[in-house]
């Protein structure tokens, strides 16, 4: 197939339109005589005048007003292809700061989920660290734990926690029938002593609690709670999988920190793609 000379059609199709080549080189940042010299190869090309020339201006032939509807609208057909594709290839950066734990025992595992339905939206993510609000930590969405922070934040998961461990374990220096059981067993802390004092006055009990070591993250907590290495509080909604794999079991459904929620909290004027990851996150959560 014989093209014509591509460059004329875009001068013809502007020139066409405003009925004047000083206009179509306004618009199309060239010259009046660039204008006319790629309409000019183009008439010869087709071998029919496409303009009627006077001094005031130009006026399309009959051909010339044939041929300008079909190149708008060729040209318009691609405009509106490259737009999509275009708009497809844009990425919206969405921001959200998140605790570890639940980034690695939650979120991730679900990504794909997200990144597969919504290709369009670039994450970031970033620990929460302190921040108390997504103002503080500079983002679109903050998850954080423990009681309710103020009004308008969403509890997503629950942070109550239970104690828990591997079978081997279990196996090894179980059984544990009841809480004064756990007294004698090696019990692994989460960054202090003190959760594992408000499950044990939550089962009744007053007691010194044992010395076993302590984690600065719950990540860690709970790659030793796997390894088989003791018992360890953990929040059930992050340990779903390993206890449906059986890779971890509660050893009581009493649990501690009932109080304690994760929630999540959006900045002010969320852009729709944010609006959109809020609500898959919410969805998640309840699914």
């Amino acid at each position: 197939m014989r093209y014509p000379p591509l460059g004329g059609l875009r001068a013809f199709e502007a020139a066409a339109r405003h009925e004047s080549f000083a206009a179509a080189a306004a618009e199309l940042n060239l010259t009046a005589a660039a204008v006319s010299q790629h309409v000019r190869a183009l008439e010869l090309w087709l071998g029919v005048p496409l303009f009627l020339r006077h001094p005031r201006g130009v006026a399309p032939t009959a051909a010339g007003r044939d041929f300008g509807a079909a190149v708008s609208h060729g040209l318009t057909h691609i405009a509106l292809a490259a737009g999509q594709i275009a708009a497809k290839t844009r990425r919206t950066l969405v921001s959200l700061a998140c605790l570890p734990s639940v980034t690695t025992r939650w979120l991730i595992p679900r990504l794909p989920l997200f990144r597969a339905t919504h290709p369009e939206i670039q994450l970031n993510l970033v620990y929460a660290l302190d921040a108390r609000s997504p103002a503080q930590a500079g983002v679109d969405l903050l998850i954080q734990h423990g009681p309710r922070p103020g009004a308008g934040a969403t509890a997503i998961l629950s942070a109550a926690t239970r104690p828990t461990c591997s079978p081997e374990f279990l196996a090894r220096h179980g059984p544990f029938a009841a809480a004064r059981d756990l007294l004698a067993a090696e019990l692994l802390h989460d960054e202090t002593q003190s959760a594992w004092g408000r499950w044990f006055a939550a089962a009744g009990l007053n007691a010194p609690i044992g010395g076993g070591p302590i984690f600065a993250d719950f990540n860690l907590l709970v790659a030793s709670v796997i390894a088989g290495q003791g018992v360890g509080l953990c929040p059930t909604s992050l340990i779903a999988d390993e206890l449906q794999r059986g890779s971890l079991t509660t050893l009581f459904e009493q649990p501690s920190d009932e109080d304690k929620q994760y929630w999540l909290l959006e900045a002010g004027g969320l852009s729709r793609e944010a609006a959109i990851l809020r609500d898959w996150l919410v969805a998640m959560s309840r699914g």
